[in-house]
């Protein structure tokens, strides 16, 4: 990667650099022509071939005073009749704006145009010998003075062409080898963080998932990094969970498997005799590890979406009466009461919802039941349906101490307890709650939980309404 994007500032560059020269060539000679020779004007070649055009077309210079200035401009009192009209004013055109004097004269080196005052009438021998022949038919006609001021011809024009041709390569190669200087550097500091990235990707391929990235930035490099830690924070999580449960199953079958172990080894030995009494805690420990198998089983069924739900419309107000039914005697034992209110604005509409009336009855049972095991004798558990929107809510209320604030955010994580006292038979394998919360988002609904004001947890199981 770091080698493309220095091939592509160099091609960036290369490309540049012909292009200013490319203009640069075809371009300067026309803009200095146009600066040199502003208004249309003639350069000395240019007029050169004007005059022996004229000679040859008239065989004398009779009236080339009008050839010079009928040109562009000369007829306004800028050319070089102008000049001499205005006996050695301020002299315009080609000899004006070129600080020029130009003289013309013939064969015999009689001056026959002068564009300055006209004193002397013929030209000097040295004159001759500066001044520009003039030809037609290869024989000598006059000859063209120009002095003073600053002569431009084709050649000088091709020189310096040439010249800033030159000078525009040159600068070339010198921002070229700059900008590949600066492409180095540009290509080794976009570069760093994806090396960075895909070292610390090796490394938790590998399986080191405590790699994380520095973010300098806010660009789409610096969001990527974030991403990146992101879910590597993901991963680490996963796995620590991953352990945790792994661990947490190991515990929960080795207990009912030990004493399974030690009342059959303890009948084998005759340390038991084989009567239904001692045969029965070894029966409710299995039945304690066939729970314990369905449970983790209804688990992994909902995690990878293949719990299979036979729904059908559900009447939820009467599904919640004939459970507080059920559980009646269960609270009553414990001294408790069951309650159930219609919080519902509207009491007369209905509370049909599409539901497993298995899975349902095993969500609100194990919320009426842990309300049951966490409230005092001579409380009360509130059971309230209420609706929110096209949702309607299952409220169960308990009147405990509610949930420790540190333990509320994991209170449906698997294999947790609220109350690490509890023993098993007292607060249940830690499955119920988070299997609880997966039924019910398998319905298109959720589970939430949170403390009363006036104490106790609340326990909140949302579901769509059916229309």
């Amino acid at each position: 990667m770091r080698t493309k994007l220095i091939l592509s500032f160099a091609l960036v560059v290369l490309i540049s650099v012909i292009g200013v020269v490319v203009i640069a060539r075809y371009t300067t000679a026309g803009e200095v022509r146009a600066f040199m020779f502003p208004g249309g004007m003639m350069s000395s070649d240019e007029l050169v071939k004007s005059l022996e055009g004229y000679y040859q077309q008239h065989q004398s210079w009779q009236g080339v005073e009008d050839l010079l200035m009928s040109r562009r401009g000369y007829g306004q009192g800028q050319g070089w009749g102008a000049g001499a009209q205005q006996g050695g004013g301020m002299m315009h055109g080609y000899g004006g704006m070129m600080g020029q004097r130009l003289r013309l004269a013939d064969a015999t080196g009689k001056i026959v145009y002068d564009s300055s005052t006209a004193l002397p009438m013929s030209l000097t021998s040295e004159e001759i010998a500066n001044s520009i022949p003039l030809y037609s038919n290869h024989t000598v006609v006059g000859y063209l003075l120009l002095e003073g001021g600053m002569g431009f011809t084709r050649a000088d024009e091709s020189r310096l062409v040439t010249r800033i041709s030159r000078a525009a390569i040159l600068a070339g190669v010198l921002a070229g080898i700059v900008a590949l200087v600066i492409a180095l550097i540009l290509a080794y500091e976009l570069i760093k963080p994806v090396r960075e990235l895909t070292l610390a990707v090796q490394k938790i391929a590998n399986g080191d998932l405590s790699q994380r990235v520095k973010i300098s930035g806010k660009d789409e490099i610096g969001l990527l990094g974030q991403t990146f830690n992101q879910m590597a924070e993901s991963l680490h999580k996963a796995e620590e969970m991953r352990k945790a449960l792994t661990a947490d199953i190991a515990h929960e079958l080795r207990n009912p498997l030990a004493v399974q172990r030690a009342n059959l080894e303890a009948m084998l030995d005759g340390v038991y005799p084989l009567t239904i009494e001692n045969i029965q805690p070894i029966l409710e420990q299995n039945e304690l590890l066939t729970r314990l198998v369905e449970d983790l089983r209804t688990l992994a069924l909902a995690d990878a979406g293949q719990l299979s739900l036979e729904k059908v419309p559900l009447n939820l107000k009467e599904f919640c009466e004939h459970m507080t039914e059920t559980f009646q005697p269960q609270a009553q034992a414990k001294g408790l009461c069951i309650e159930l209110e219609d919080q519902r604005a509207d009491k007369s509409s209905s509370a049909i919802v599409l539901g497993d009336p298995q899975r349902v009855e095993q969500i609100l049972g194990n919320l009426i039941s842990n309300a049951i095991r966490y409230s005092p004798p001579g409380g009360v558990v509130k059971i309230r349906l209420n609706a929110d929107g096209q949702d309607l809510l299952v409220q169960v209320k308990d009147s405990g101490s509610g949930i420790p604030p540190d333990a509320l955010p994991f209170i449906f994580d698997r294999f947790y307890r609220a109350d690490k006292s509890r023993s098993r038979n007292e607060g249940g394998s830690g499955l119920g709650l988070a299997i609880a919360r997966q039924l019910a988002q398998a319905h298109g609904g959720n589970l939430t939980a949170e403390n009363a004001s006036d104490g106790g947890a609340i326990f909140t199981l949302r579901m769509p309404k059916m229309n």
